[in-house]
């Protein structure tokens, strides 16, 4: 779909071609002209294109890599990430028991739906704990446009902050650290290398975040408020209403709406009214999200409810960032309450509606639907207050005028409130819409003889019309447009002055050399400070400040509908045009008016909905002349002030008079103008090609008011120079002259394919506006006669050529006639009939030119026909002339040719710009003379083969006495195997390690470091030796591209060039087709263009080769055997292939008929796999010179499955300058990992270079000095040779590295390097499927035989042991209540793993009825385990389950995990802390157990750190933490201690306190034991013990009681045998 909106530009704001100079030197200038003024005006022209790509089905692809989480909130966890991304759910794998998991997983993604639907979609990061039936820890939300409008689409090693949904009251839940990129067809991302772990483990500076949003994000709730609904239109048909009627006995209205609201992933809707076209709700929808959100757009749906399938009205997207401003005045998102308009499909209701998916809000709505009353707030949550309800669930909330009432909630809880129906909705106002149809042209064929009528509409009311009037929102809007209209030709018009000044300055710098010396001083500065960025980064703010003014214009609470105009035949709508409302707004103050308003616009008519996408939507349903004007009813008076004059008007015969204005029912006008248009059709280039051919057959189609004509046809080019002038007479054109001028009509042109059969296929379309020259005025400089201008055409949504043409319009004096217009020439051509050619003073002067053609060879030819091409040749044309190779004899076996250059004299215009193509066609001969098309080619601009003669000037700037200086080379061979020296504090650093343990991996892992953090180090450390090793891992390093090495040196065409063939008709752009489908082969050759004569300073030089022309000193083009060396390193990021989410991958090389597989050596169930592979292959240039470098997924049954391949042109690589056949090395090295791998030493290299290059050998010097081309480079003496000997390899090799610092010949030269190509799959064009590094070495085979292939095979990891004593525990936490004593206590254990070895896990014995929380234990584990040190990862080798066919390789980094458990008999052991101690970076451990306190993990990063691997041996005392608290759980005194696998074996421990190595059984006290099994002991400790004073006073009372109760009970006797004396 696409609309035409015009615009009142001034046409002087075309580009004037002709002003350019042609210079060499300001084509950066013109480049930068010409870009900046298409990205400010959107398209070349004072009209704006507008493409609706909703009806874009696009491939999308979104990857994202969950690396690992840290922090998790939980005890002992088995935590699981799901990605999920619409209804498409992902999981990764469980890890058990830990809260910081290490995943390493790669998900993707595929879509295939338009960019807004992808753009909206939300992705949801969420980690739940397995092990509780999947609870969820919390999640991260993300739309993805956020992502994709990060720089290169992505996040790289970001980390996403988890919150719980379910309670905002709680603080972060955890992080996650992953990668995400999204990718269209197209894209290409380039992901950065690794940096330095150190920097990527600080969380809160690499937050999952875009720039400008706080990490630490509130909670808020989103206040959507519907209130009611107006418009609706029908739901329902005519016979169901009847049935209704005759059922329920009354004529209800036919629709049952309620609204829908989606939000961040969550949607809530409001009640449904039942049977009511204008229903009201008066409910709220609340959403709890944090603020500020990452989901830009908020999405409001107004839906039929139905018993079968609910269907949308219409909907309305409200984006957060137009209601809201975050500025130090901003203010959250706030909207209305005001009227929102929705669009759709056509108000008359059908069963099966085309348009449907309009109202779903995918495309441009076609009517207007329905208009709603909401308001959108936002509160900003206190979590603090007891009030807030710790869930985001969504809540609707009635507003009712009576009592409070409970509802039906959607998905939650629901509360009730009495608030009352906004009443400041807008001052009700009367509008008045007039409309005049001046003109309608283009009407299509197909409905041009049938009654046609229009309509116009505005919203879903009959004139006049009330609405709610927000007068100051439009106007506001009105007026940021015309500012940003303002500044673009302000911008204009700084562009020019900025050429102009360019200009005039080079002429300057010039002509300096006959200045005095200061003034060509000054000249050259002032011309180096207009060439700097200063012009262009001014620009961009200014686009920047555009950009930002054209989004707050778009205003989100526009209340007046829009206005539809809709042409009708046979009561049938065909096409329509929609027109804002505020573009035809009229106000009182002309800065407030709309741009359109009370002008006669150009309105273009198009198919409604998908009818109006694809080829038939490219043409025009009709063109129509047309007057607006929207106002006040008030302001009705001035609705025709702006019609062009000259007309009466004739109105109604029953029309009232009096302050009404009532409009009139036609225009009548008497006034007219007389004009000639003269349309100057030069030529057009890189048109369409609609041809099965790959050509067209255009001609051209001019369409002004009334008129068209038509150009000749030019047959079988997409580069036609019609030089054609196309008069159209008596052109009438109704108004004033002025007014004419000021705003003259548009001239459309449409390109046309003329076909044989059939009706013409349409090309494109672009648009024009004439130089107008009235009665009065002289036909003269500076206007006319006008100049060529180029016009984009435009095809769809693609742009389809340009356009070089001139336009005027020449008024005709009413009394003398055609007499004073400029004369017309005559045809000069009588082969072209009556055909009037461009004029001399239009047409651009000419100069004679010579066009020389290197014919080199044609590459990958297709079948023509079924049949193989045998005998090309290759025919060249340029502006009528030309030039055609010899013929290729047999194609097969030699494609190139034996005469390799020849040329041509062409007459071309001096203005460059306007140079023709240049058209390469390949035709095959066969049989009986006949000549097949194979392919073609065209040159659209030829300014890069201009010869340009080299400044002799320039040759001396490199003098004699001009040095380069090279010596601190010298110091990385004296440094090499130092060690560094220990920082302050007493912290060792790294040792360098031993040359002998170096290999091609330790290079490349030092090569991927960035060189800001090796500059940063540098910075901070001040010691010598440690800047020294800095040093040469700066220089002992191998360039790692992360690209293609073609993009870094120019594609490898410095002499070379090749031009792609295409044959077949170029795809349609509504799936984006590229022409890499139509690519039928190559042309191998080059051009070089030049004004004749040349001077004869060039013919003259010693050597020249007049039969060569300028390609001097090529090589021959014979055939050439070659020696390919293909290493690939690695893959990344692949493509999965399996159900399972992974793949199992293998390389295959094909060069020619040579196919070398890998297939026995697959990776099991990998996504970067590491190959480490070299192949050998032989092949002969140019025969076999196309390199394919596949990676395939390896299936146990089946075919495999291709996943992605590279393509490699190897002869421009071998033949160019750059010298891409081998590295070269930074260092020269006869031994060892950085080998030379040459057969040609560094020396010999060089001398062949200064032969090739026409200069004189390399001279060396004593003291290490060499001179090449007048300048002497300077470098380290202390080198030897195998032999011994002193050698002056390093001279000639430092030389090479700085080769392009000779004058006129260097360039630089291609280093020892790793490239990095994408993987593209055929099946998904466009979208990469991986990455793979990997680099080639050629070598001929008439040269010496190169060395063995260099070993990059994967390194082998080592095999370790670490061993771990756990010695005591202090300060654990007291679980347990004594049954007896009730005091606290805990029975200890410690429980420790390698992460990744969970099935290894290793406990000490239990320490029981701990009362202090100290625990005894001198307990060892051990944990054996392979681990690669370069990449410092722990490498594990089993299978996934017991399905699977073998085993999976995982790398993840070296954690050991210690955990503090509380034994329990008759339950599970409690869980009290733990800690997690990365190997390689682990806070040192405390010397006393009162030194270790919390902090030592809470500020790990500020604390120093130390790495097992260096410290081999370690004791200390570690913290013990909740994570879910981040608490003191205790207190552990541990040992480690790594040894190697030898070492172990020399000297093997027990687990535990086994032998060999036995430990000593801990002195832990008396009451460690267990009750039930030692029950004497029990009674002994627990209750004699605590109790036996208690015990001895009850014991002591009870005797006395005893002793007590026998007195008493003996006294009595006592006394009465005393008493009686017995």
């Amino acid at each position: 779909c696409f609309s035409f909106s015009y615009s009142n530009s001034n046409p002087s704001s075309f580009l004037s071609l002709s002003q350019l100079n042609c210079c060499a030197s300001i084509q950066c200038i013109t480049t930068m002209f010409l870009l900046v003024k298409s990205q400010l005006e959107g398209v070349s022209a004072s009209f704006s294109v507008q493409f609706d790509l909703m009806h874009f089905f696009l491939f999308h692809q979104i990857s994202i890599t969950v690396i690992e989480a840290r922090q998790l909130i939980g005890l002992n966890m088995d935590p699981v990430v799901c990605v999920e991304i619409g209804d498409d759910k992902k999981y990764t794998s469980m890890k058990e028991s830990t809260n910081c998991p290490y995943y390493n997983e790669y998900f993707v993604f595929d879509f295939h739906v338009p960019p807004d639907v992808m753009f909206d979609k939300i992705i949801k990061l969420s980690v739940s704990d397995h092990r509780v039936s999947g609870t969820l820890v919390g999640n991260f939300k993300m739309d993805v446009g956020t992502v994709y409008s990060q720089p290169e689409h992505q996040f790289y090693h970001k980390w996403a902050i988890l919150s719980d949904p379910d309670d905002i009251t709680a603080s972060c839940k955890g992080y996650i650290k992953c990668d995400i990129a999204v990718v269209s067809k197209g894209d290409n991302i380039k992901t950065p290398h690794k940096a330095n772990e150190t920097d990527e483990d600080d969380i809160e500076g690499n937050l999952l975040l875009p720039e400008g949003i706080p990490a630490e994000r509130q909670w808020a709730r989103f206040y959507v408020k519907i209130y009611r609904a107006e418009g609706l239109p029908k739901m329902n048909t005519s016979i169901m209403a009847n049935v209704k009627k005759a059922f329920i006995g009354e004529n209800r209205d036919l629709v049952d709406p309620y609204v829908q609201v989606q939000f961040a992933g969550q949607k809530g809707k409001t009640s449904v009214q039942k049977s009511s076209y204008e229903p009201i709700w008066n409910e709220q929808v609340i959403f709890t999200e944090l603020f500020p959100p990452l989901c830009k757009r908020l999405k409001v749906q107004i839906r039929d409810s139905d018993k079968v399938n609910d269907v949308a009205i219409g909907s309305y997207f409200i984006d957060l960032r137009k209601i809201s401003n975050d500025g130090d005045k901003g203010f959250l998102p706030t909207m209305g309450p005001a009227w929102v308009n929705m669009y759709g499909s056509t108000r008359q209701y059908s069963l099966i509606d085309e348009h449907q998916d309009l109202n779903d809000g995918l495309g441009e709505g076609v009517s207007f639907r329905a208009r709603l009353l909401l308001s959108v707030a936002v509160e900003i949550l206190d979590t603090t207050s007891p009030e807030i309800i710790g869930s985001t669930e969504i809540q609707v909330e009635v507003k009712c005028c009576s009592q409070t009432k409970e509802v039906l909630g959607f998905r939650g809880r629901t509360r009730a409130k009495k608030v009352r129906e906004p009443l400041a909705t807008g001052k009700m106002e009367e509008f008045f819409l007039f409309g005049s149809f001046l003109e309608a042209t283009m009407i299509d064929r197909k409905i041009g003889d049938k009654p046609i009528t229009f309509e116009i509409t505005i919203g879903s009311m009959i004139f006049p019309f009330l609405l709610e009037y927000q007068r100051r929102r439009l106007y506001n809007s009105n007026m940021m447009d015309k500012i940003a209209d303002k500044l673009v030709s302000a911008c204009i018009i700084v562009l020019q002055m900025v050429e102009e000044l360019s200009i005039g300055l080079l002429i300057l710098v010039l002509s300096s050399h006959l200045l005095q010396d200061n003034m060509g001083q000054q000249s050259r500065l002032i011309r180096t400070q207009v060439k700097k960025n200063t012009v262009r980064d001014k620009l961009k703010l200014v686009q920047n400040f555009l950009q930002r003014l054209r989004f707050l214009a778009d205003e989100p609470q526009h209340s007046i509908p829009d206005v539809f105009v809709w042409m009708m035949s046979n009561n049938k709508r065909i096409a329509y045009a929609r027109i804002p409302s505020k573009d035809i707004l009229y106000s009182t103050v002309d800065e407030e008016t709309g741009k359109d308003c009370g002008k006669v616009k150009a309105v273009f008519l198009k198919l409604p909905g998908k009818k109006g996408f694809g080829p038939a939507g490219w043409t025009v349903q009709a063109k129509l002349e047309l007057y607006l004007w929207l106002g006040l009813n008030k302001q009705r008076k001035e609705f025709l002030s702006g019609l062009p004059n000259g007309f009466e008007e004739i109105k109604a015969a029953k029309s009232g008079s009096g302050p009404h204005f009532a409009p009139p029912v036609s225009l009548v006008y008497n006034m007219k103008q007389v004009f000639q248009l003269r349309a100057h059709m030069y030529q057009a280039r890189s048109l369409f090609a609609a041809d099965s051919s790959g050509l067209s057959d255009p001609f051209a189609r001019v369409f002004f008011s009334t008129h068209s004509q038509v150009t000749e046809i030019l047959s079988e080019t997409l580069c036609p120079t019609w030089d054609q002038l196309l008069v159209f007479d008596d052109v009438e054109l109704f108004g004033e002259a002025s007014e004419l001028r000021d705003d003259p009509p548009i001239i459309v042109v449409e390109i046309y394919d003329q076909d044989t059969v059939g009706k013409a296929e349409f090309i494109g379309r672009t648009f024009a506006k004439p130089t107008i020259k009235m009665c009065d005025e002289h036909y003269g400089p500076p206007r006319f006669p006008p100049q060529l201008e180029y016009y984009q055409i435009y095809r769809g949504n693609s742009t389809a050529g340009e356009l070089l043409a001139a336009f005027e319009l020449l008024q005709v004096n009413r009394h003398r006639g055609r007499a004073d217009l400029p004369p017309l020439e005559q045809p000069t051509d009588s082969e072209r009939g009556p055909i009037l050619p461009v004029p001399l003073g239009i047409r651009p002067v000419l100069s004679r030119y010579r066009i020389e053609v290197l014919f080199w060879g044609l590459r990958d030819l297709k079948r023509i026909n079924l049949a193989q091409v045998d005998r090309p040749r290759v025919d060249i044309e340029c502006a009528g002339r030309g030039v055609q190779s010899v013929l290729i004899q047999n194609y097969k076996k030699n494609p190139n040719f034996s005469t390799l250059v020849k040329w041509f004299e062409v007459d071309l215009p001096e203005n460059e710009l306007l140079h023709p193509p240049l058209n390469i066609r390949v035709v095959d001969c066969r049989a009986f003379g006949r000549y097949t098309l194979v392919g073609s080619h065209a040159v659209s601009s030829l300014r890069r083969f201009i010869y340009s003669a080299p400044d002799k000037t320039s040759n001396n700037w490199a003098t004699a006495g001009e040095k380069t200086d090279l010596t601190e080379c010298k110091t990385v061979r004296m440094e090499r195997k130092k060690k560094k020296k220990k920082k302050k504090g007493g912290v060792e650093e790294e040792e360098e390690t031993d040359g002998s343990v170096l290999d091609w991996w330790s290079k490349y892992f030092a090569s991927i470091e960035t060189m800001k953090e090796w500059l940063t180090r540098a910075a901070t450390k001040r010691n010598k030796p440690t800047c020294v090793v800095l040093f040469i891992r700066l220089c002992w390093h191998v360039q790692v591209f992360n690209k293609e090495l073609e993009t870094e040196f120019g594609m490898f065409e410095d002499w070379l060039h090749t031009f792609n063939l295409y044959r077949g008709k170029a795809g349609d752009d509504d799936e984006h087709a590229f022409d890499d489908d139509r690519i039928v082969g190559r042309f191998k050759g080059s051009l070089c263009m030049y004004k004749v004569p040349l001077s004869e300073e060039i013919t003259k030089e010693a050597g020249f080769d007049p039969n060569m022309g300028m390609f001097q000193s090529i090589p021959h083009n014979d055939p050439i055997h070659v020696l390919v060396r293909v290493y690939v390193v690695r893959a990344t990021e692949l493509h999965p292939a399996d159900i399972n989410g992974k793949a199992d991958p293998y390389v295959v090389i094909k060069l020619g008929k040579s196919e070398v597989k890998d297939k026995e050596n697959y990776i099991s169930k990998q996504l970067n796999p590491v190959f480490g592979k070299s192949f050998d292959i032989e092949a002969t240039f140019p025969m076999e010179s196309m390199l394919t470098v596949s990676v395939y997924d390896w299936d146990l049954v089946g075919t495999d499955d291709l996943i992605g391949e590279t393509k490699i042109d190897l002869e421009n690589r071998f033949y160019s300058k750059f010298r891409a056949t081998c590295g070269i090395s930074s260092q020269y090295s006869v031994h060892g990992y950085n080998i030379w791998r040459d057969p040609l030493k560094p020396s010999q290299i060089l001398a062949k270079l200064c032969k090739e290059s026409k200069i004189d050998a390399p001279q060396y010097g004593p003291g290490g000095k060499v001179k090449v081309a007048n300048r002497i480079f300077t470098a380290p003496t202390e080198m030897e040779d195998e032999n011994g000997k002193q050698t002056e390899e390093h001279l000639a090799l430092a030389v090479l590295n700085h080769w392009e610092e000779i004058p006129r010949v260097g360039c630089k030269l291609v280093p020892e390097h790793v490239e990095t190509r994408p993987l593209l799959n055929p099946d998904k064009p466009g979208i990469e499927q991986g990455r793979i590094e990997m680099w080639v070495d050629m070598f001929p085979m008439d040269m010496p035989a190169p060395g063995p292939a260099l070993d990059i095979s994967p390194r082998k990891p080592k095999r370790y042991e670490l061993r771990v004593v756990i010695w005591n525990t202090d300060e654990v936490i007291l679980e347990d209540d004594d049954y007896f004593t009730g005091e606290k206590s805990s029975d200890i254990f410690v429980r420790g793993w390698l992460k990744g070895h969970q099935e290894d896990k290793q406990d000490t014995d239990v320490h029981y009825h701990s009362l202090t929380g100290e625990g005894n234990f001198n307990w060892r584990f051990v944990f054996p385990f392979d681990y690669l040190m370069a990449e410092e990862k722990i490498v594990i080798s089993k299978k996934e389950s017991m399905f699977s066919w073998d085993e999976t390789e995982y790398k993840i980094p070296p954690r050991l995990t210690l955990q503090v458990w509380d034994a329990d008999h008759f339950s599970a052991d409690d869980f009290l802390g733990a800690i997690e101690l990365d190997l390689n970076r682990f806070p040192r451990g405390a010397k006393t157990a009162k030194q270790c306190t919390l902090a030592m993990i809470q500020n790990e990063h500020e604390l120093p750190t130390i790495s097992i691997f260096k410290q081999k041996r370690v004791k200390g005392w570690w913290p013990f933490a909740a994570p879910s608290i981040m608490s003191l759980q205790g207190k552990v005194e541990a040992e480690l201690h790594l040894v190697t696998a030898e070492e172990a074996e020399k000297s093997p421990v027990g687990l535990g306190r086994n032998e060999p190595d036995p430990l000593e059984k801990p002195n832990r006290p008396d009451t460690s034991f267990m009750w039930f099994l030692s029950p004497l002991k029990s009674i002994r400790y627990f209750i004699w013990h605590n109790y036996r004073w208690l015990i001895l006073k009850v014991l002591a009372l009870m005797l006395l009681l005893l002793m007590l109760g026998l007195f008493l009970y003996s006294v009595p006797g006592y006394l009465v045998k005393k008493m009686l004396g017995a």
